[in-house]
């Protein structure tokens, strides 16, 4: 299915969605934001997903902010007074790191080429990144004498550590693929051709396992960065409580004693 400036397929429990704009290097212009937005804010509800995958269109998996736009003043986040900016950034792009924070539905990026500024930190608002040798990141808000105002800066620090994420953002270099692997902003790299059926098959041994457990695990680790250990071994009893009366959970140790394939249903 196309909606435009985003495509997005399923495989089975997986969604495929590809940033398509590759004329602007997938820009985040107004229609992609708005476009991306409208999918996750129903993908927790599509009890049928299990996993999604993020790529982009072309060479590039998303160059940031259109910078014609920002020069034209034709983006409403780069036109008005402070206060109408400001506001335009919260109903704008503002609302991705906010969905992506929320959502449970595992998320890979497929990282497929440049991946700058705000492309930078969408890929970062993902659980797991795969990169290709053809792979870069930069913080570089600062050419453009910018601040992440897409929620890079609570994100980066917390992929990369506080260290290498300052020195990204002052200094605006390009982080190369086999550097990026080092520094833990892509866990894998492998051939271009390669990256999304590698992409796909990590999905796939995801959605392999009971849908409503691996949100929940998914979950429990995301809102355990920021618990103490208490809090986080009251969630922990609860999502186990929760999961304990599923029929998945039972069905996944009927699998493993009776050494079958396991059937899930959702349940």
């Amino acid at each position: 299915m196309s909606d435009g400036k985003i495509r997005i397929e399923r495989e089975g429990a997986i969604a495929i969605v590809t940033l398509n704009d590759p004329e602007t290097r997938n820009a985040l212009s107004p229609d992609l934001v708005a476009e991306l937005v409208s999918f996750l804010e129903g993908a927790n509800a599509d009890a049928s997903l299990g996993c999604i995958v993020l790529t982009g269109a072309g060479g590039a998996f998303c160059s940031g902010g259109n910078i014609k736009d920002m020069l034209e003043g034709t983006d409403p986040q780069f036109a008005g007074t402070p206060d109408q900016i400001q506001e335009a950034f919260r109903a704008g792009i503002q609302k991705i790191p906010a969905l992506f924070d929320a959502l449970d539905v595992p998320a890979i990026a497929a990282v497929n080429g440049v991946a700058v500024g705000a492309g930078c930190d969408i890929a970062c608002m993902c659980d797991i990144r795969i990169g290709s040798t053809r792979t870069k990141f930069a913080e570089s808000f600062l050419r453009v004498g910018l601040v992440s105002g897409d929620g890079g800066a609570w994100y980066l620090p917390r992929t990369i550590g506080y260290p290498r994420a300052i020195e990204m953002a002052l200094t605006c270099r390009m982080i190369e693929a086999a550097e990026a692997k080092e520094w833990g902003l892509v866990t894998h790299v492998v051939e271009v051709e390669e990256l999304l059926p590698r992409a796909l098959e990590m999905a796939r041994s995801i959605t392999a396992f009971p849908p409503r457990s691996a949100r929940l695990n998914k979950r429990l680790m995301r809102r355990s960065m920021t618990l103490g250990l208490a809090e986080c071994l009251e969630l922990s009893a609860a999502y186990q409580a929760i999961v304990q009366h599923s029929a998945d959970q039972k069905e996944a140790v009927a699998a493993l004693v009776e050494k079958r394939t396991p059937r899930f249903s959702g349940e």
